[in-house]
């Protein structure tokens, strides 16, 4: 069948989203070992529900595991069972659950401000910095990132239309993003609608949407039944630990030494937005143009509420702050038609590219500064994985997107799409790449060997639960004792006298431990 000329117009942007989707989010998915710690944790917690039998608990290196609630685990072991135990298949759902936010973006956006706008939100968020590395990783973000953005424009329609389909569609989704990782899926809708209905004098609307009570029994009838069946397995530890420790603390404390200043979110979207920081200049120097509308205000109050929010919490980590990207692409889909000198966008993505191109010019400079020997070990490493064939590259792929700037008669969307593809192509296929060897080819390397050779291994001075993952077995934490056989680094060589090293690249070293000393 031929397709009449308007649907053949709304059918070019859902492909060419589709193909960048493919690009950003699938290809070479599962190339590269998983990073540690966040890959490794997540996916050595599935690996022992898979072997263990037990769907309902997850369990890291024989413990207990109450981070996250259980959703992203059983979309992962629903994967590996499918696909084979490879780090494809770990990270397939969070691939799968960020092409669907894209979806979501482009759906939503286009019933509200039309096609273009719609396909040049959606490019923007595929082909963001922070977005293709989020979207790949074997963690939860990308899911709850996905059920966030259904239950913020579920709201919205709800707010336009009143319908019932929508509120529960908000609760639903809300629901599921409360099993990915819990109350972070209900405070940010909660608080941003409470927020924006008020500014539009309607309280005694969100009262009414909020307490619905068949939405209300929806979400309950998502969230309760394996909350309630993990608090009758695990008692008072489940609501210590995930709850006080992982939730409450996680707010009012530094949690695992990841604090920062109240400017700590600053620079960490001016470097995710990239290779679009421009467009989000352009966005807030015309602000008070875009707050004319309902719309805007609504996600600007999204954008602000997440930014605000995590900048007060006292846990800083980058990811946080993608919970308020989705809004902020839209924005800047919406500000581009005041886009002057679009041309100095290019400074951006080109300076990002031309810093890590010097990379084997700046690291011998920065090398002797640093007294950590695994760093030193690192960086060493560094250079001898890039060099004149790296620079070249980089430099290239930041010419071009200058180049890009300077060609007549391009579209927005299509300026935009050009310039991700050549940034996105080089962080996925390059940078990562790199890091990956750099930093997790030696402790998979070391694992597969430990699994070969019947290993019993301590982790001294280090965690990486991909370890644990490679080489299919547990690892105690704690000092080594004569005769055993150590994971580690070369930064605690030192401490042991005469240790056989039995694997030793780019920092990490597997060793024998011929010491007869106690050591902690």
């Amino acid at each position: 069948m031929r397709l009449s000329l308007p649907q053949s117009r709304e059918l070019a942007p859902a492909l060419v989203l589709a193909l960048l989707v493919g690009i950003s989010f699938f290809a070479g998915l599962g190339s590269g070992p998983l990073f540690d710690v966040d890959e490794g944790a997540f996916s050595e917690a599935t690996r022992e529900m898979l072997a263990s039998g037990n769907y309902l608990t997850t369990y890291l290196n024989g413990l207990p595991r109450f981070d996250k609630p259980i959703l992203i685990y059983w979309l992962q072991a629903l994967s590996v069972k499918t696909f084979g135990m490879n780090e494809f298949a770990f990270r397939f759902p969070s691939a799968a659950a960020s092409g669907v936010w894209a979806g979501a973006i482009y759906l939503f956006t286009r019933r509200e401000l039309g096609t273009g706008t719609a396909l040049l939100a959606s490019v923007f968020m595929v082909l963001s910095l922070q977005i293709t590395i989020i979207a790949k990783a074997a963690i939860a973000d990308g899911l709850l990132n996905c059920c966030l953005a259904l239950t913020m424009f579920a709201v919205y329609r709800h707010f336009e239309t009143g319908s019932a389909a929508s509120r529960y569609l908000a609760f639903a989704a809300a629901g599921l993003g409360v099993l990915t990782k819990g109350p972070v899926a209900v405070v940010i809708p909660g608080a941003v609608s409470l927020l924006f209905f008020l500014q539009q004098g309607m309280l005694r609307q969100w009262l009414k949407t909020v307490l619905n009570l068949p939405a209300i029994l929806l979400f309950l009838a998502i969230v309760m039944p394996w909350y309630t069946l993990e608090y009758l397995d695990q008692g008072m530890a489940f609501i210590e630990g995930f709850i006080f420790r992982h939730n409450v603390n996680r707010f009012s404390s530094s949690l695992e030494g990841h604090s920062g200043s109240i400017l700590y979110y600053v620079p960490v979207v001016l470097a995710g937005l990239m290779p679009f920081t421009g467009m989000f200049f352009t966005a807030l120097l015309n602000l008070k143009k875009l707050l004319d509308e309902p719309l805007n205000r609504y996600l600007g109050l999204w954008f602000v509420f997440v930014f605000v929010f995590f900048s007060l919490s006292g846990t800083k980590l980058p990811h946080y702050m993608i919970y308020g990207y989705t809004p902020l692409f839209i924005l800047m889909a919406r500000a581009s038609q005041y886009a002057r000198h679009i041309r100095l966008h290019a400074l951006w993505p080109a300076t990002f590219l031309l810093l890590f191109a010097a990379l084997p010019v700046l690291i011998p400079v920065i090398a002797p500064t640093i007294d950590d020997l695994y760093i030193q070990a690192v960086l060493r490493s560094a250079t001898e994985l890039t060099g004149i064939t790296h620079m070249l590259l980089l430099a290239s792929a930041a010419l071009a997107t200058a180049a890009v700037t300077f060609v007549p008669g391009l579209s927005t969307a299509l300026r935009a799409a050009m310039t991700g593809i050549i940034f996105c192509l080089c962080v996925n296929f390059h940078l990562m790449p790199v890091a990956a060897r750099l930093l997790q080819e030696p402790v998979r390397d070391a694992a597969l060997l430990s699994k070969a050779r019947g290993y019993k291994v301590v982790m001294w001075k280090v965690y990486y639960p991909s370890f644990l993952l490679y080489s299919q077995s547990f690892a105690e934490r704690r000092a080594p004792l004569p005769g055993e056989i150590v994971l580690t680094t070369v930064k605690y060589l030192e401490r042991l006298d005469n240790p056989d090293i039995l694997f030793s690249r780019h920092g990490i070293v597997l060793l024998k431990n011929n010491d007869l000393k106690p050591r902690r």
